[in-house]
């Protein structure tokens, strides 16, 4: 779901602004919950409202930081850059949660974050400020993925996102509508629909999913979204590639696997 999401982005006309794409997601994302799950009662329910506007501040500006990258820079090299998120995302479960981290799994780590530069290619990223943008939204991210594990334990995936969309909304509003963007073709209203129900669908996925996993273990499943979105840059735009790319692709999803795999023998064990 995130991996067409960023295809989408991406794909939008350029008349569509950072502040027009980051409304059209966390306002019609508000929407949509708010249509799909307004009846069962108060969906703005929690237990710890200030981390819940941690989180949801922390994860607008990553959106916002990582729509700007992939609108400056190629898709794939923009994803590639963001997805070192998952390094960050184990640096800051270890700071705050202290949670552990066993010597053979540190080392798949390492590995599945090794082939996210051989993806790279530095060729294709003129635009510096890119880069850092898409760098930066990776260190966003991993502390973002942290906070959500923590309120997933006594929170659920609706309310979580719920607030999320609120803030994004309230904060993109002034800015989209002081210079508005509409949809004026029957494809373009498809696209918008289509970042507001793949944000859905994902962002209540992760949200559900990192119930039964650690913050960093999910940061880094999430990391096969670099490999759907190169995909969808390499068939549907046209974007070239490289020995670095299916060599660094096939380290990643190897190393996942395996750190799948060591987690269930421990458990195992245990």
């Amino acid at each position: 779901m995130f991996a067409v999401l960023d295809g989408l982005i991406k794909t939008m006309g350029p008349e569509f602004g950072v502040w027009d794409i980051a409304f059209i997601r966390w306002g019609g994302s508000f929407a949509l919950l708010a249509i799909t799950f307004g009846w069962q009662g108060n969906l703005f329910r929690t237990d710890n409202l200030k981390l819940m506007a941690l989180r949801s501040v922390s994860g607008c500006i990553t959106f916002l930081l990582l729509i700007a990258a992939i609108r400056r820079i190629p898709l794939s090299t923009a994803m590639v850059l963001f997805f070192t998120f998952p390094a960050f995302a184990a640096l800051f479960s270890v700071l705050m949660y202290a949670e552990t981290i066993s010597k053979l799994q540190i080392l798949f780590i390492g590995g599945t974050m090794a082939g996210v530069p051989l993806l790279l290619n530095f060729r294709d990223t003129p635009n510096l400020s890119g880069a850092a943008m898409a760098l930066f939204a990776g260190v966003f991210a991993g502390f973002t993925v942290c906070l959500i594990k923590k309120l997933r334990d006594t929170n659920g995936p609706v309310v979580i996102y719920l607030y999320f969309c609120l803030l994004g909304a309230a904060i993109s509003f002034p800015m989209f509508i002081a210079d508005p963007a509409i949809p004026q073709s029957g494809r373009e209203w498809l696209m918008a629909g289509g970042i507001a129900g793949t944000s859905v669908a994902g962002q209540l996925m992760m949200n559900q999913g990192f119930k039964y996993c650690q913050s960093w273990e999910g940061g880094l499943y999430l990391i096969a979204e670099v490999v759907f979105t190169a995909i969808l840059g390499i068939v549907f735009l046209g974007e070239s590639t490289s020995w670095g790319f299916w060599l660094g692709g096939l380290l990643i999803l190897l190393n996942a696997a395996s750190l799948q795999l060591s987690s269930v023998r421990t458990a195992a064990r245990i």
